[in-house]
């Protein structure tokens, strides 16, 4: 939305300012000659070149925004909405009543955050010789723009903007989560129908039912997170397998279990099942810390809501067993690195890029009585994916860290539908008229469910945005437009490691070449090297 760009009468557009082709900063543009709204505004993580969109201005005017509609709370989908108010966006926030109450304590803290970043890097900086940078939004924006939001009922539409109404349908993925329902109209026509799945929830979830969502549309906007996996069976019986056979190995190495964990439905998933577990003499009692304030706030949320979510006397019970440990400050975070004996340690980042995990994984990674089980997806560039992928060393937070710590993986506890179950949930929301529109996915797990979608007849019409790409629409098919101005990242950009991780890597290496090194000469002879490979030509 360019303010230089005006739509004619009856025009319908479609623009994708995130999560194209990659998994993070979802944010979809939708205009009309009379009203101008997004569906998410979310904050990019992965790689470093991503990131880096997070401090750019918009590629659209804020202030010409008449609404947001938020499908869920997750930072990835309304982690800017304080920054779009904070560049003036003055409309409502439309979300459903259990993600306002789960964003009035996630974006106060991802302001927090943005703060201590912030003030971090400033003080690299400073002793660099390196210009300050400012935050993205300070934890008072956060708290300002939480007036913006709007209640919005499931199964009920409600006008959103001039002539696009909205009904809202639970998506299965995380309390309070949605897809999204658009109907716009058009004279002398019938309204044209758009859905936004959201993420949606796989079978099989924890404390979310089933996904609901309408059938007989024009466009579908849906996510691919894991298109390309058909997981395991996913079972309660099962899962309640696979993490107990995990934390009997970990008990074995008598160490400590850090469990990188999303701070917002799979930390109260894991204790639910945790405290099953030791209740039942499966594993052993062990005290569990949860270090994350945040966790710790939205477990309040949750406890709110447990009567509105599946098994919600169980995790009241979870939320209150004297093996749970919630930690606030700082010094009690600190405290933990003195516990002896076997016990575990779930903190935020889920990806390992930010908050109180960086410091236990730094304090653990290079000892072999730890283990690290991963319980989510990791992005490309992210040190979760870093480990995952098995590297044997790791920069973190300026030093290199052997990895000598288990390094295990538990995709049971997924907040996503895997490719089997997208497919059928696509499957349920023909005829589709239009196109469908594939997102919020890394490019192989695109490819993964486009595979699938053609093998079930629908490949014709299966578009694959990238960033800041648009589409006119109209009833029959998708017209992509011509970028008015280019991309604000290379197209081959999105959902890749960068340069930095490039860097990090080759530091890694060089450092690893110079300690076998035979001798002193053997050295300056690496050093030589190198610095012949650098002097300009």
């Amino acid at each position: 939305m360019p303010k230089s760009e005006a739509l004619a009468k009856g025009e319908i557009r479609l623009r994708f300012h995130g999560a194209a082709q990659a998994v993070t900063g979802s944010c979809f543009a939708l205009q009309t000659s009379e009203a101008s709204i997004l569906v998410d505004c979310g904050l990019f993580q992965g790689s470093k070149t991503e990131k880096e969109l997070n401090y750019r201005p918009f590629p659209f005017a804020p202030a010409s925004v008449d609404a947001v509609l938020l499908t869920h709370a997750h930072i990835d989908h309304s982690g800017l909405l304080p920054k779009l108010a904070k560049d003036g966006f003055v409309g409502p926030i439309f979300a459903t009543a259990a993600t306002i109450d789960l964003c009035s304590v996630m974006l106060p803290d991802s302001g927090h955050i943005q703060e201590m970043e912030v003030e971090q890097l400033n003080r690299r900086n400073a002793r660099r010789g390196l210009p300050m940078v400012q935050a993205i939004y300070d934890a008072e924006q956060a708290l300002a723009t939480l007036t913006q939001f709007r209640p919005m009922p499931f199964g009920t539409w409600a006008p959103v903007a001039k002539g696009i109404r909205a009904r809202y349908w639970n998506a299965g993925h995380l309390l309070g989560s949605a897809s999204i329902e658009l109907e716009i109209e058009r004279q002398g026509d019938r309204p044209l129908r758009l859905l936004f799945s959201g993420d949606i929830g796989p079978n099989h979830k924890l404390l979310q039912s089933d996904p609901a969502a309408p059938h007989g549309l024009d466009y579908v906007v849906c996510e691919a997170t894991y298109g390309d996996v058909d997981r395991p069976d996913a079972s309660f019986e099962r899962r309640l397998q696979v993490l107990r056979s995990e934390v009997q190995a970990a008990v074995k190495a008598s160490g400590v279990l850090l469990i990188p964990s999303f701070a917002v439905e799979r930390t109260q998933e894991l204790l639910v099942d945790l405290v099953h577990l030791m209740k039942s003499g499966d594993i052993p009692s062990a005290p569990i810390f949860v270090d994350s304030p945040l966790a710790t706030r939205a477990s309040a949320v949750f406890e709110k809501h447990s009567g509105d979510i599946e098994r919600g006397e169980e995790l009241r019970d979870a939320l209150r067993s004297p093996q749970v440990r919630f930690t606030e400050s700082v010094e009690q975070s600190k405290a933990i690195a003195r516990i002896r004996g076997f016990h575990i340690v779930m903190a935020a980042s889920g990806m390992c890029e930010a908050g109180r995990i960086r410091h236990h994984l730094k304090d653990w990674l290079w000892r072999e009585q730890a283990t690290v089980l991963l319980v989510g997806f990791q992005a490309q560039g992210t040190l979760g994916r870093i480990l995952l992928d098995g590297a044997p060393r790791v920069r973190l937070m300026g030093e290199e860290v052997q990895v000598r710590a288990r390094i295990r993986s538990v995709d049971l506890y997924s907040g996503h539908a895997d490719g089997p179950e997208l497919a059928a949930w696509l499957a349920g929301r023909q005829p589709v008229s239009g196109s469908i529109f594939l997102t919020h996915g890394e490019r192989e797990a695109i490819d993964g469910l486009r595979s699938r979608l053609i093998d079930a007849g629908t490949g014709a019409r299966i578009v694959v945005p990238t960033l800041d790409s648009a589409f006119d629409l109209s009833a029959e098919a998708a017209h992509q437009v011509d970028h008015e101005e280019p991309a604000r990242i290379a197209a081959d950009s999105a959902g890749r490691r960068d340069w930095h991780n490039d860097l990090s890597k080759l530091i890694l290496d060089i450092d690893e070449a110079v300690a076998r090194a035979a001798d002193e000469r053997a050295r300056k002879q690496i050093i030589r090297r190198l610095r012949k490979a650098l002097a300009p030509d």
